[in-house]
């Protein structure tokens, strides 16, 4: 594909609108509208999003992860404490997180700030996971440099025979984050790059001003 025909790509949006006067106080519950069509036009893998980080130097990262939950209290996903994204989190504990839902042509950015959830919730869902998810939190030193695939199989294998006879305990390196949002975003798509945005910010805890951006 030439530079050429990448530049002619576009899309014009045409489907929904978003008005100040049509959302709710809560960006959680606006959230929960969204999440609610968003399953209704049985997007795939709808918890899809990027977690956006960076280190204590600014230097920014950026990967798709799976949203396990949310409530007033925040949006949960879980990793490896080792993990790159880990010690990033460590080391600057702010985040965004990026849905984009192109059936509805819609974008949801939740910036906040991040801290691990309580050990009963990580077991709670780690419990809840297929026995290969189990022994792959077990088996994958996230983020570092291996020897090869032979090493991850091999590595695979032992603790499925170390576990065969039992129940699979949470490793103590992997658990939830909980991202406890401070600002939310809201995109629609519109005609002619004229797209709805709608900002949600916290003024005081659980009190939100909304706002609409220029698209």
């Amino acid at each position: 594909m030439t530079p050429e025909s990448i530049s002619d790509i576009r899309k014009d949006y045409t489907l929904h609108s978003l008005n100040e006067e049509d959302v709710t106080a809560s960006p959680i519950d606006q959230f929960a509208k969204w999440w609610e069509d968003a399953a209704a036009s049985q997007i795939v893998e709808m918890n899809a999003m990027t977690v956006a980080t960076a280190d204590s130097k600014g230097i920014p990262d950026a990967r798709i992860v799976l949203l396990k939950a949310f409530d007033e209290k925040g949006f949960v996903f879980f990793t490896n404490y080792n993990s790159a994204k880990s010690k990033q989190l460590e080391e600057n504990p702010n985040a965004t997180l990026l849905f984009f839902w192109k059936e509805l042509e819609r974008q949801v950015r939740i910036s906040g700030v991040v801290e691990k959830i309580a050990l009963q919730e990580s077991i709670d869902y780690f419990d809840s996971r297929p026995e290969g998810s189990k022994l792959g939190a077990w088996s994958s030193p996230q983020s570092t440099v291996v020897a090869g695939k032979a090493f991850l199989e091999e590595t695979f294998e032992y603790y499925a025979e170390r576990f065969k006879d039992g129940e699979i305990p949470k490793p103590p390196h992997w658990g939830g984050y909980r991202v406890k949002p401070t600002s939310i975003e809201f995109w629609q798509g519109r005609p002619s790059r004229m797209h709805d945005r709608i900002l949600y910010t916290e003024t005081t805890p659980g009190s939100w001003k909304i706002e609409r951006l220029a698209p």
